[in-house]
């Protein structure tokens, strides 16, 4: 199927009235990115903080006028405002829904990001894993992937290619061993980047978090894991006031480098009030396959002593192994794929500590972040 073309799409949009004195929404000059791919089209809105309630209707009929378009299968309009400088503005007020409010995602129990202070650790290896893992424990499990510049979710669980159904209103998430999965990976070819700004990112994981059918016929969600994407940025600290977290599960390599990284990315969590879970020291060892030797290719136990450092609890080990990787890129967990075998149990030891700890409270309110304590003030 061609897809549907952008300047189809702008001229549909330019059909659209901005509400602001018989001026288009292209003519405003909001419509800043329009991606499509497979007959999906997502529309990225920025519009004036101040203005950011009024528009809903505008958003809503800008989707709807796509949806109907020949050839279109799902449209989603993205809606963000670039928040103006305020410093006499009262905490809560001025445009989108105000700080520290926390989002509600129905049918959802708990929330736990996995999240790492550096890339290249294997944090969205951890995350799938960990999921599959839960999922065999008879919990119900969905993924979100919030790495928006690097989705990886659907290349992970098997799902490069497919997509979503959606029926204008509400999205089905794709279900791949045994969890249910959102990414942004769906609606774009892998090798397509996103060049948007913070506020475009906040409004496409906002939009997908709440747009989205997660219980469906499943019932209620006990856990979404949430991929994180790596570092301490405005994604994060967004993401950590704006969602429920019951928690965060840190993962590391054993080096120093990597150690240093993560101990920002834990310290940040505590700073806006996120439970830390747990560090998980990932490519600990290498088991030679034909001798049995075990070697520590990147040093070992780094991530347990930063834990005990931190007053952190450590959750466990997984190995260096060809296997999980190669796995991993032909979209089978290594949980999903030899559950029986010692590198799945290692994931099932650590989603069982995992679990234990989240599953006797619920969801808390999002925190309030502070400013004093982020920079060190008294």
């Amino acid at each position: 199927m061609p897809d549907i073309s952008r300047d189809d799409i702008t001229k549909t949009l330019k059909s659209i009235d901005s509400g602001t004195g018989g001026i288009d929404i292209v003519g405003r000059g909001w419509v800043k990115d329009i991606l499509t791919k497979d007959g999906h089209v997502t529309v990225v809105m920025e519009v004036p903080a101040n203005l950011g309630p009024r528009l809903e209707p505008a958003r809503a009929a800008a989707e709807k006028a796509i949806h109907n378009m020949a050839g279109v299968r799902s449209a989603t309009v993205v809606m963000t405002a670039e928040k103006e400088a305020a410093p006499a503005a009262p905490r809560g007020h001025g445009g989108g829904a105000p700080q520290g409010q926390k989002m509600t995602i129905a049918g959802v129990k708990h929330i736990i990001a996995v999240a790492s202070g550096k890339g290249g650790v294997g944090k969205s290896t951890t995350a799938v894993n960990l999921a599959v893992a839960l999922s065999r424990m008879g919990k119900k499990v969905a993924v979100f992937d919030a790495d928006i510049f690097g989705p990886s979710m659907p290349r992970l669980l098997g799902l490069a290619g497919r997509k979503p159904n959606s029926d204008g209103k509400k999205v089905t998430p794709l279900e791949a061993h045994g969890v249910k999965v959102m990414s942004i990976g769906f609606m774009i070819a892998e090798d397509n980047p996103i060049i948007w700004r913070g506020p475009m990112v906040m409004g496409a994981l906002e939009q997908m978090l709440r747009d989205v059918d997660w219980v469906g016929d499943w019932g209620e969600i006990d856990v979404m894991v949430v991929d994180m994407p790596p570092g301490t940025g405005d994604t994060q600290l967004t993401m950590s006031q704006r969602v429920p977290l019951s928690g965060a599960v840190i993962v590391s390599t054993p080096q120093d480098i990597a150690l240093l990284d993560a101990r920002k990315g834990l310290n940040m969590f505590r700073r806006v009030e996120v439970p830390i879970l747990g560090l998980i020291e990932n490519m600990s060892y290498y088991v030679c396959p034909k001798c049995g030797n075990r070697d520590h290719i990147f040093d070992h136990g780094g991530a347990k002593r930063t834990a005990s450092e931190l007053t952190a609890d450590f959750l466990g080990e997984i190995p260096l192994d060809l296997k999980i990787r190669m796995l991993s890129d032909g979209g089978t967990p290594i949980v999903a794929f030899d559950p029986e075998g010692p590198h799945a149990k290692a994931y099932s030891e650590i989603a069982a500590k995992v679990w234990d700890k989240i599953s006797g409270g619920t969801q808390k309110a999002a925190p309030k972040i502070s400013f004093k304590s982020l920079f060190g003030g008294g």
